[in-house]
């Protein structure tokens, strides 16, 4: 793979314009039981709210996610990328984005819940230094499917921060992340 190869994705904050596009990738990767638009809406008011878009380099909207900031925790409440962009690294590249906000914010712990049969989002937390501690039963309303629970070790121990820059550093070979 050449230079030229590697795809650019910009990560900035989600504003309320970018709602639309987000509520269409909610609503495809989550069916019936998606976040409304008036959720999102409600959550760019809330102040332990940071929210996120993944852009290509013409502009397109593929991917997003949010995290609530507690003390020193960092919960993940949402995070989808467009079907047609998947396997692309672009969740990869959010997660990384949230990673460096918590260490701007001294967040120190990072939180999330994900299906027991999204193997793929599993493995890609697990790369990140998730770790499953239990699961919540019945969890999701559709199809009343358990979630794992995955937390981090402290984001600032000399093993997560090495794991974390080797990653990076191989995402950085993949995707341009600005």
């Amino acid at each position: 793979m050449s230079i030229t190869d590697i795809e650019t994705i910009l990560i900035e904050k989600m504003v309320p314009e970018d709602i639309e596009d987000v509520s269409k990738i909610e609503e495809d990767a989550y069916g019936e039981h998606h976040w409304s638009k008036s959720s999102f809406y409600d959550e760019m008011q809330n102040n332990l709210a940071k929210y996120y878009v993944a852009r290509t380099q013409n502009g397109e909207l593929v991917g997003y996610a949010g995290t609530w900031h507690i003390i020193d925790e960092g919960h993940i409440t949402t995070i989808a990328v467009k079907k047609s962009h998947l396997r692309k690294h672009i969740g990869e590249a959010i997660i990384v984005k949230i990673i460096e906000d918590c260490y701007k914010n001294e967040i120190k712990y990072l939180t999330l819940e994900v299906r027991v049969s999204n193997t793929p989002a599993i493995a890609l937390y697990t790369k990140y230094g998730f770790n499953s501690l239990g699961t919540r039963k019945g969890y999701y309303q559709d199809n009343n499917e358990d979630a794992l629970i995955m937390w981090t070790e402290n984001i600032f121990y000399d093993k997560f921060k090495t794991k974390f820059e080797e990653n990076r550093n191989k995402l950085k070979n993949l995707i341009e992340i600005k």
